[in-house]
């Protein structure tokens, strides 16, 4: 096989985007064009001159390389021995079927907003390299979230694009003839039909349907354009397709699910197309199959905000699922009442999360803290059960580490941990190798990192700057400097602008002479959200106060490569949601394999996380009724533990410039949290709780 046509398989297989190896060998065939289609490599082998690629390839001497990437792919992909083969046998014949709404893989394929998609996106990763048979189903979102750009004044711009389906490493799934696969799914006004895109996303396969066909009319093809666009009636449309078409598409590629993972509320209309398939199989009614769809379905919710849940009238219900409703033999009270938390208040709207809870057996939060609040919150689907025994666990949520480990990481903890420690990831005795790391070796490897962050972050901010054609700030950014990231959607409860309450006593914090602080924002707001665009704005405005330029810095279009450098290169990762709105929160677990430390309200993952000595905490938990005192409690306490705790301690060195005590600080966190929240783990424990008992396997209950 020729080396180009080695490159475009290593290209086609997402697979690459979690092994350095490959992505390594693509940059350095032409760094400038690597940037410049986004870390594409569909695009960057399309414009990329089959001359000027045999030049560079013989120049750099790159077979050998590319032969052992390629092999090394296959032999991943081939291997029979994996922990799925050996531990989870009943799912190679009844796959698990994955619905999320969004699947965050990699900035080049833009079908995610945030932390949800890059949850989905890892555990598709966790599925692939534990080798557990595991189809992702979702939507193809041909114009993604979007990209967000500032205006002079500071506030979201939103710059909506359109992918080329043929530039993503994605083909066209057909049916048994070889035609290209559609589905057709029925509501009042008109039959929505999608076609069907398969990735692969190393030994697993992603599904994602794309309603921009011919037959659609103009509205229904533009249904999967955007991610989180549109009004309600666009929505359930969307989700409608998601759920049923989804749960279609599985069914016409010969795909027997034994599990149904519902990830979020979005998709769970699959439960019911499970139901109707069940029904004409087997001449059986609903109650007779309710019963079978409940023991194969695992619902996951993910937040405790209102907002979160989508909730829809009655008539959108019926003009959206009415022939769904008929097939099933349903009235339209006897459908509503599925979805509402007290079915006989016909007042009250159609909840997906509540149809998701009816419809599954095994259901779960993501994290302890979150899975109380959700015992509370929907204590009412269980009216006669104390709220103890309301059924929802928890597996808390974990993050893939090769796709956030910064390359240079690798070798050191192959050296201390094991050549194998990937594979004992989830063990709490592989980190102890931790210690045996030089402190000097182990804070130079930091700074590197760090130094990185802040040549990245330059080159942004002066990219930002010429755009508007603002002036450019003076360069205060330090590599010495203590350097805290902020990186999430901006929402009210998440108050990124925390310390903005007190600006100036924020301007004291970050102008010590001696102990500098320079803090980096990033993340966008939902379009229609004025107030998270607000958020934005203030925080850009503050960061042009002549005391905060260059010490407060704002970075546009946060995306997966936006977080990899952050996450990185920070020394702290602050976190201040306000208590208890905060599910689990996965962007500081990526920063514990990469040496940063955590500073965070005691909410979510953190609640059960924090041991005193493993990072920092932002009060004690308490909370109060009134929101803007909370804040102003929440504050005094951040700035205190700053003032008195990081800051003192990042600046404290011994005799060869190295904070002793903070390095101590940071080993501890590698000791002590990324066995706990790695993706390998939560995926074993979704296996071992969820999907092999759903599927038929041995009994578990979550706890």
């Amino acid at each position: 096989m020729e080396i180009a046509d080695r490159l475009r398989e290593l290209a086609r297989n997402l697979y690459w985007t979690w092994h350095p190896e490959i992505i390594e060998i693509f940059r350095d065939l032409d760094p400038a064009l690597w940037r410049e289609v986004n870390h594409n490599p569909e695009e960057f082998f399309d414009r990329l001159d089959p001359k000027a690629l045999a030049e560079k390839t013989a120049e750099l001497a790159l077979d050998a390389r590319v032969s052992l990437a390629f092999h090394q792919m296959h032999n991943y992909l081939e291997a029979s021995g994996t922990w799925g083969a050996r531990h989870a046998g009943v799912l190679q014949a009844k796959p698990v079927l994955y619905f999320s709404a969004e699947f965050g893989l990699h900035e080049s394929l833009p079908i995610y907003s945030g932390g949800l998609g890059v949850l989905s996106g890892d555990h598709l990763k966790a599925a692939s390299d534990l080798g557990v048979p595991l189809v992702g189903v979702g939507l193809f979102y041909a114009k993604g979230y979007f990209r967000q750009k500032l205006d002079k004044d500071g506030w979201q711009q939103e710059d909506y694009f359109v992918s080329d389906v043929h530039k993503l490493p994605m083909t066209r799934a057909t049916d048994a003839e070889g035609k290209p696969l559609r589905v057709r799914v029925r509501t009042r006004p008109s039959t929505i039909c999608a076609e069907v895109w398969a990735a692969q996303v190393g030994r697993c396969r992603l599904l994602l349907l794309d309603t921009n066909v011919d037959e659609n009319t103009p509205d229904d093809r533009a249904l999967t354009s955007i991610l989180y666009g549109g009004d309600r009636r666009v929505r359930i449309r969307q989700e409608l397709v998601l759920g049923v078409g989804g749960l279609l598409a599985a069914e016409a590629l010969g795909i027997c699910p034994g599990v149904i993972h519902l990830n979020e509320g979005h998709s769970v209309f699959a439960t019911l197309a499970a139901a109707r398939m069940m029904m004409q199989r087997e001449g059986r009614n609903f109650d007779d199959v309710r019963e079978k769809v409940s023991a194969m379905t695992v619902f996951t919710t993910h937040t405790p905000v209102e907002a979160g849940h989508d909730r829809f009238d009655a008539d959108l219900i019926e003009q959206t699922l009415g022939p769904l409703r008929e097939d099933l033999g349903f009235s339209p009270r006897d459908l509503m009442s599925l979805g509402r938390v007290d079915p006989d208040d016909q007042s009250e709207p159609f909840c997906m999360t509540v149809l998701g809870l009816r419809m599954a057996q095994r259901r779960n939060a993501v994290s302890a803290r979150h899975a109380r609040l959700s015992r509370a919150m929907w204590r009412r689907v269980w009216p006669k059960l104390p709220e103890d025994m309301i059924p929802i666990g928890h597996i808390t949520n974990g993050v893939h580490s090769k796709s956030w480990l910064a390359v240079p990481l690798a070798p050191l903890f192959d050296r201390y941990l094991g050549i194998d420690w990937q594979e004992r990831m989830h063990e709490p005795q592989t980190w102890a190798g931790i210690d045996k790391i030089d402190d000097e070796e182990f804070w130079e490897q930091h700074q590197v990192l760090k130094v990185r962050l802040i040549e990245y972050v330059r080159r942004c901010v002066g990219r930002q700057e010429a755009r508007r054609g603002g002036q450019p700030v003076e360069d205060r950014l330090d590599p010495m400097a203590l350097t805290i990231g902020f990186a999430r959607r901006f929402a009210g409860y998440k108050r990124a602008d925390l310390l903005l309450g007190d600006v100036e006593r924020l301007e004291r914090l970050v102008n010590n002479p001696h102990k500098p602080v320079q803090i980096i924002y990033a993340g966008k707001a939902h379009p229609d959200s004025e107030d998270g665009k607000r958020l934005i704005q203030k925080i850009v405005r503050a960061s042009r106060r002549p005391a905060l330029a260059g010490r407060v810095v704002f970075l546009e279009d946060h995306d997966m490569n936006v977080g990899r450098h952050l996450v990185q290169g920070a020394d702290v990762w602050l976190n201040t949601p306000r208590r208890p709105m905060e599910a689990c929160g996965t962007s500081g677990q990526k920063v514990i394999f990469n040496g940063g430390l955590n500073l965070s309200i005691p909410d979510g993952w953190w609640a059960e996380a924090y041991d005193g000595s493993n990072g920092f905490v932002i009060g004690c938990g308490l909370e109060h009724a009134d929101a803007d005192i909370q804040d102003r409690i929440d504050r005094d306490a951040l700035f205190d533990v700053l003032e008195n705790q990081v800051v003192p301690m990042f600046y404290d060195c011994n005799s060869k410039g190295i904070p002793y005590r903070w390095v101590a600080r940071q080993k501890n966190a590698m000791r002590s949290l990324p066995w706990r929240f790695s993706a390998r783990r939560m995926f074993r424990d979704y296996t071992t709780q969820c999907y092999l008992p759903a599927a038929g396997g041995r009994t578990c209950f979550l706890p």
